[in-house]
C-alpha cells in the first residue's frame, strides 16, 4: 500500500519520482500565452501533447504571503493564518510583517513530507518566505536573495554560489529568479530532492505587460529550466500566487483611491485605520498600492455608512463586513479589520497620499490584490487522473494535485 500522510485535512501520497512544485509569483496567464504566441516558451507550448493545461483561483488577498502559505499547507488563510504581507496585530496594537512562523497556525506539507522521511527542498528568490516555508522543516531551505550567506547548519546546504556559477543578482531584477531555477536544477542533478519548491519574485510582471520583450525573455528563461527538469524525469508543477494587472488611467496614469485620505476628510482624523497587506519590505516596484485593503473603525457601529460612503467611490469594486469576508474569502477574522475594501481591476487602493513614495514607479503602474487577479495557472508536465470536472480548482491544489492526481 502506498504510503502516505495526512496534513490540514487532506492527505498525500509520498512522491515516487521528484517533484518539482513551481510558484510563479505574479504569473497572469497572458504572460504564458504571449510567450508561446511569441516562440519563445516551446516546452509549454508542447505541455497538452502529454501533460495538462488549465487554471484555478489563488487565494483574495491576491498577495505573495498568502498563496505561498496556502500552497504550502494546502489550505486556505482560515486554517494557515498568513492573511497579508503585513497586518495590525490588535494584541501588540502596531502594525507588523507576517514573516514571522509564529504567526504561522498550521503545519506545512514540506514539513510533514521531511517528517515522514522524504529529502526536500524550498528555494525562493526574496528572504522575506524563507523562515515561513521552511518552519520546522527539515531539508534544503534558503533564498536567491542571501545566497552567499548560505551555510550547512541554517540552510541544510553549503556554496550554492559557486555551484550555480551565478552571482548573487540585486533584489529587484530578473536574475533574482533565475538564480531560483539555476538552484533547482543544481539540487535536481545532485542531491535529488523527492519534493522541491520554487518560488520566484514578480519583479518583471510588476514592471513589464504581457507579450513585451522583457515578459517573454523571461519566460523564454523559465521554460528553458521546466524543459530541462522534464527531461531530468521530475514531475513538473507550475502555479502562481496570483495574477497582475494594469492600474492606470488610458494615458498611463496611476488609478488610485487614496482611502485613509477620503475617510479623514468625511470623518476625522483617527476615526478609521487604513491597513494595506500587500506592504512588504520591497515596494519600489508597487508603491505599497495593490487591490486590497482592511479598515479598522473607532466605532464599529458606523460601518454601515462607512460601507455605503466606501462602495460609492469610483473604482471601489466592493466593500465586506469582517463576517461577509472572512466566510467569502476564507481568511482569519481576527486577522483583518471591521471592512474589507476591493479595488476594481484597473484601480489600486491606497492609505493616504503622503504614505506612498511613488518615485520608484519609472513606469505605468502595475499591481494585484483583489479579485481581478485571482485566476492563476494550474501547469503539469503529466496527465490529471480522477480529478472531478465539477470541482473548483485552487492554486494551493496544486501539491494535492502532483502527489494524488497525475497519470
Amino acid at each position: 500500500m502506498t504510503e502516505r500522510i495526512n496534513v490540514n485535512s487532506r492527505s498525500y501520497r509520498l512522491p515516487s519520482v521528484p517533484t518539482i512544485i513551481v510558484c510563479i509569483d505574479g504569473c497572469e496567464q497572458e504572460y504564458i500565452n504571449q510567450a508561446i504566441q511569441a516562440g519563445k516558451a516551446p516546452f509549454l507550448a508542447s505541455l497538452p501533447a502529454f501533460g495538462t493545461v488549465t487554471a484555478g483561483d489563488c487565494v483574495v488577498p491576491s498577495f505573495t504571503n498568502p498563496n505561498n502559505l496556502s500552497i504550502v499547507c494546502g489550505a486556505p488563510p482560515s486554517v494557515h493564518g498568513i492573511c497579508g504581507n503585513f497586518f495590525f496585530d490588535q494584541e501588540a496594537n502596531e502594525e507588523v510583517l507576517m514573516n514571522d512562523a509564529k504567526y504561522l497556525r498550521a503545519p506545512t506539507i514540506l514539513a510533514e513530507l521531511a517528517r515522514a522521511g522524504q529529502r526536500v527542498a524550498v528555494v525562493t528568490a526574496k528572504d522575506k518566505l524563507r523562515s515561513l516555508l521552511g518552519h520546522q522543516m527539515k531539508g534544503i531551505c534558503f533564498s536567491a536573495e542571501k545566497a552567499d550567506q548560505v551555510n550547512l547548519v541554517e540552510h541544510g546546504i553549503e556554496n550554492i554560489v559557486a555551484r550555480v556559477n551565478m552571482p548573487v543578482p540585486p533584489v529587484y531584477s530578473a536574475e533574482l529568479s533565475q538564480f531560483v531555477f539555476a538552484a533547482g536544477l543544481s539540487l535536481l542533478n545532485n542531491e535529488r530532492p523527492d519534493l522541491m519548491y520554487l518560488s520566484t519574485t514578480d519583479y518583471v510582471q510588476h514592471k513589464h505587460a504581457p507579450g513585451t520583450p522583457e515578459a517573454n525573455a523571461f519566460y523564454e528563461m523559465m521554460d528553458g529550466y521546466f524543459s530541462r527538469y522534464h527531461e531530468l524525469g521530475a514531475v513538473v508543477a507550475i502555479t502562481a500566487d496570483h495574477g497582475m494587472n494594469a492600474k492606470t488611467d488610458a494615458i498611463g496614469r496611476p488609478n488610485i483611491v487614496f482611502l485613509q485620505d477620503l475617510l479623514d476628510a468625511r470623518y476625522g482624523q483617527a476615526f478609521a485605520r487604513v491597513l494595506l497587506p500587500i506592504t512588504d519590505p520591497y515596494v519600489v516596484h508597487h508603491g505599497a498600492l495593490g487591490g486590497y485593503a482592511t479598515i479598522y473603525l473607532r466605532d464599529p457601529e458606523s460601518q454601515r455608512d462607512v460601507t455605503a460612503f466606501l462602495a460609492g467611490i469610483a473604482g471601489v469594486e466592493a466593500v465586506f463586513t469582517r463576517a461577509q469576508a472572512s466566510e467569502k474569502f476564507e481568511v482569519p477574522q481576527d486577522r483583518i479589520g471591521d471592512l474589507v475594501v476591493l479595488g476594481e481591476r484597473l484601480t489600486v487602493l491606497g492609505s493616504a497620499a503622503d504614505k506612498h513614495d511613488l518615485t520608484g514607479l519609472t513606469v505605468p503602474l502595475r499591481s494585484h490584490g483583489g479579485l481581478s487577479e485571482q485566476r492563476v495557472p494550474l501547469i503539469f508536465n503529466r496527465k490529471l487522473v480522477d480529478v472531478d470536472d465539477a470541482r473548483r480548482l485552487r492554486n494551493f491544489d496544486v501539491i494535492d494535485i502532483a502527489l494524488n492526481h497525475l497519470g
